[in-house]
């Protein structure tokens, strides 16, 4: 290498790294959506916007740091791993390769479906909390979405009554969701096993889900489950909720 090569080089990747502090602290800001935070391969971990402490005392720090850090990255490192000899699907999102998952090579299939959907089921998770005592957090959803919860369940104490039902009735692991159905815009309460979710499905809008897999709880809770949820409606983000059933 000559000299010139290696000051472009090394100006190059001064200016990358100077600029990736910037960079995270954007994406952590701006992310309010999974597609925000997906992008195509390879995939990456979205910063938190708020210390693995914040959510305390109903997710504690060590759970957060474990599930954000580990299980999560797992995910994406084994999602990446897959798709790295696929160069034709490199510029697919995550939403992408879950909804055509059944026309990709044999293979890859089991992989999208449970490191692409774990992927993007935890995105989401992270962005639809936040810290107890901020702008929306706990408390009461947004008038309009009030208005839909209670016509459909008849009073907000009744929907976390019947989402929390629903939570506990999923067998081993898997998600909790509340979704908007396009055709009869009603909200309804759905779960899925493992990492299989709604927020690839294009006749629904996802508006909230919640982690019953044991490593989201079980450091502070144990199988105490009940008492996880119970704790977790503490720090639902109800203004990003409120959003996304506006939109």
């Amino acid at each position: 290498m000559n000299r010139r090569s290696f000051l472009t080089r090394t100006s190059t990747a001064a200016l990358a790294a100077s600029l990736t502090p910037a960079l995270s602290k954007l994406s952590a800001a701006t992310a309010t959506t999974p597609a925000a935070a997906g992008a195509t391969y390879p995939f990456a971990v979205s910063p938190l916007a708020y210390d693995f402490a914040a959510l305390e005392p109903h997710l504690d720090a060590a759970t957060m740091k474990l599930h954000h850090g580990k299980h999560h990255a797992a995910y994406v490192t084994n999602l990446n791993a897959a798709l790295k000899d696929h160069p034709k699907l490199h510029g697919q999102t995550v939403e992408q390769l879950l909804r055509q998952r059944e026309t990709l090579p044999a293979a890859l299939q089991p992989v999208v479906r449970n490191h692409g959907g774990g992927h993007l089921n935890h995105e989401f998770f992270w962005q639809i909390m936040r810290p107890v005592g901020t702008a929306g957090a706990g408390g009461q959803p947004g008038e309009k979405l009030a208005a839909a919860i209670t016509a459909e369940f008849g009073s907000f104490e009744k929907f976390r009554e019947a989402f929390n039902a629903a939570s506990l009735r999923v067998f081993g692991s898997g998600w909790s969701f509340v979704i908007v159905d396009h055709a009869t815009k009603k909200l309804k309460i759905t779960t899925a096993p493992n990492q299989d979710g709604e927020l690839y499905q294009t006749d629904r809008t996802c508006l909230l889900a919640c982690d019953v897999w044991e490593h989201a709880y079980y450091l502070n809770y144990q199988n105490r489950r009940a008492d996880y949820l119970k704790a977790w409606w503490n720090v639902v983000a109800w203004d990003i909720v409120t959003r996304r059933f506006a939109a």
